[in-house]
Parts: structure tokens; sequence; C-alpha cells
């Protein structure tokens, strides 16, 4: 495959996740996916592919235990598929070396954040207003894509980008406001556990326990002066945001919630979807509860509500915890697991190549990140996500430049032993 084809499935493979159509999404990400096929494949990358089908098979396996309707079941194999369709197609439609592979990542998100923008403009001109749920349902939720690109434009010189300094410039601002106004607070976290992940914080010291530590207690400090500004619940721009910010802990870790009350079960919903799971798994047997009750499970909300897509809905094949969702396909093997991908991820090595270096540290924060982004939005298995291709591309970006120092090397060694 020619380097500009293979940029440009790459690129498509990113925007067309952006849409709401996650049928166009994976049948693109299949199509792509057959047509890039390569030789080879890293150990790594496989050991990735390896736990996620691990986890699709136990889900397929525990369904044979029960009666579902063979849609549904093929309808959440779709889903537990993604994640091994996105790292293997990130891996195969790399096809460059590293600066061309650089300026492919960040056009991308580039376009990701035009099309944003111009969304935003329109949702701004059909309200005239700047409320946060309308706009957001407009013009999108968020974008984790455009994250990674901001953080490689803002540390440049660790990722060695040969842009020029004025559409260096021109990339940040543009990528920096569109994540900006997604409003979303995943993505804030997203940026900051990447940030420090890339000052190398993460890595294990005292000093860095020390920084940790400060950041922990900064962060309780303006949570607490949060708390007592009281923003309103439906308030309007940064206000909507800041009311959001406030009930995170109730909104991810409530243990009880009142259905009859409406902003208690809308603001809380994410918390009543794991305690519905958990109870559902848990009073069903000892095996569901290590396996699962498979794919073509669903749970039942007790009364039909309104999803953002505009559908109505009572039974839910999927919630938005990531690890509650495999806990109910997969059980606690599958959840078990997804934390080992986890821990893979976050485990890399430091390397005395500079640039090799930067690249772990990013895939560490990004690991880091999946604990959050399991929790609140799916992780990889999100139906608009797309960190797995992110994932395939950096390690096939690291493989490719280990490749390069091994040559290098090599002919370093022949030149001097020519002498």
């Amino acid at each position: 495959m020619k380097i500009k084809q293979s940029a440009l499935l790459y690129q498509l493979s990113i925007i067309v996740s952006f849409f709401t159509n996650y049928e166009l999404t994976l049948l693109t990400w299949l199509l792509f996916l057959f047509i890039s096929i390569k030789e080879r494949y890293s150990s790594t990358l496989l050991r990735y592919v390896a736990v996620f089908s691990a986890i699709a098979i136990i889900g397929i396996v525990s369904s044979f235990f029960y009666s579902y309707p063979f849609f549904w079941v093929i309808r959440d194999l779709s889903y537990f598929i993604k994640p091994m369709v996105g790292l293997l197609l990130g891996y195969q439609l790399y096809r460059f070396d590293s600066d061309t592979a650089f300026k492919v990542f960040i056009k991308a998100g580039f376009f990701l954040a035009v099309i944003h923008l111009c969304l935003f403009g329109y949702a701004f001109l059909r309200f005239r207003a700047l409320n946060m749920n309308l706009i957001r349902a407009e013009a999108g939720f968020f974008s984790d894509y455009e994250v990674y690109v901001l953080i490689l434009l803002i540390f440049h010189e660790k990722f060695e980008l040969k842009l020029s300094r004025k559409k260096r410039l021109f990339y940040t601002w543009i990528v920096g406001f569109s994540c900006f106004m997604y409003l979303a607070r995943t993505n804030f976290i997203q940026f900051a556990i990447l940030f420090l992940a890339m000052k190398g914080y993460f890595l294990f010291t005292i000093r860095n326990i020390k920084i940790l530590a400060v950041l922990s207690l900064s962060v309780l400090l303006g949570y607490s002066a949060l708390v007592y500004y009281r923003p309103k619940r439906n308030g309007q721009g940064l206000e909507g945001l800041m009311y959001k910010i406030k009930i995170i802990p109730e909104e991810a870790f409530k243990t009880k919630i009142n259905k009859e009350d409406w902003k208690d079960f809308n603001d809380n919903y994410r918390s009543f979807e794991n305690i519905l799971t958990v109870k559902h798994v848990t009073h069903d047997s000892k095996r569901a509860i290590m396996f699962g009750t498979g794919l073509g499970s669903r749970l039942n909300i007790g009364q039909k509500i309104l999803t953002t897509d505009g559908s109505v809905i009572q039974f839910i094949p999927i919630v938005h915890n990531g690890f509650m969702t495999v806990f109910l396909k997969s059980g606690f093997l599958g959840v078990s697991l997804l934390f080992i991908f986890i821990y893979l991820l976050f485990k890399q090595k430091r390397h005395p190549n500079p640039l090799l270096n930067n690249v772990n540290l990013l895939l560490m924060g990004t690991g880091i990140f999946l604990l959050v982004s399991n929790w609140v939005f799916l992780g990889l298995y999100f139906k608009l996500d797309n960190k797995s291709i992110v994932i395939g591309f950096l390690v096939a970006l690291r493989e490719s430049l280990l490749i390069q120092q091994a040559s290098s090397e090599r002919n370093t060694i022949a030149a001097e032993e020519s002498l």
C-alpha cells in the first residue's frame, strides 16, 4: 500500500468515528482492515489483541448458558470486537517514517477540529445561546483524539515535529480551542493525565510522588471552592460545566439512586447503571459472577428513558462504565483481563532514545487515562472511540523507530569495522 493511500485511510478511519453512526464506523474499519493486512505483527500488539479476544470468547461461551436472540448476541459481538479491529487497523495503516507519521496524525486531528468548530458555530447560531447541553448535543460531546494531537503540538520538541512555527501555532490554536469548546470533563482529565505523563511525573521517584501529592491537594482545594460556589444545574456556558464537575463524585460512585426524583436519576444515571449491573449479575449465579451473563444479555432499567440520540429505551445491552459492561458480559474474569491490558499499556520501559522514550510516556499516560475512560465512557468499547487506533498506530511507530535505531547501529558498527 502506498504512503498517500495509507494516510488517507488513516484519516478517514479517525474522522468517520466522529459521527454517531456505529454501523458505518465499524464497517469502514473492517473494510480498511481487510485491504491493509500486513505480513508481520509485533508481539506487543498481538498481546493486546489477545486480551480483548479472550474477553470476547468468555462472553460468547457464557451466552451458551442462556437463550438470547441471535441478533442480540451478534450486536454485542460487534461491540466486543471493536477494540481488536481498532488496534490492528492503527497498526496496519502505519506505513511511514516518524516525520510523516506525526504529520498524518496531526492533520487528522486538525480536520476533526475544523468539523467540530463548524458544527459548534451552526449550533450557536441555531440556539442563539451558549447552552452547553444543547450545543454539545448538536456539535459533539467530546474528542479524545484531538487531545492527543494537542499534546503532540505542545510537546513538539519531545516528538521532534518538523513543522514551521507558524503552522504549528495555527494547528495548536485551532485544535486547542476545539478541545476546550467540547466542555468535556473527561477531555480535561485526559489532557491533565497525558500532560503529566509527558512530563515524566508517573515514573516512580520520590520527587514525582511529592509533585503528584501537591497536585492532588490543589485539586481537592479547587473542588472544595467549586462546591462552596454552588453552580446552577442548568447554568449557561462555563457554569453548566462547573455543575457537571461538582457532581463527578456522586455521578460515578453513588450507591443509592431515587428513580422517582428525576434530577437525582438524571444526574447520577451512570451510578444507577452500575448498581443495576451488579444486582443483575450477582443475583444470577456464582458462575455469572465469574464468567458473566454472556453476549446478548440486557439490563431492564425499569422505566422508559429518552437517550441523547432521541430514541426511547427500557432495556440496554451496554452501560457507560466499560468495567461494568465487561462484568455483565464476561464476569470478573473479563474485568481482570481488562485490567491486565491497562497494566500492560502502562508498564512501558524507559528507553535511551529520547523519541522512543516519549512515545512510551504517551502510551503510559494512555494506560492511566483508560482507568477514567472505562469508568465513564466504555473505554475502547465506546461506539465513537478511536483510541484503539491511536494505540495501534503508536505501537507501530515505536516498532519502526526501534528498527531504524537497530539499522543505524549496525551501519555504525560496519563503518567502524571497515576502518
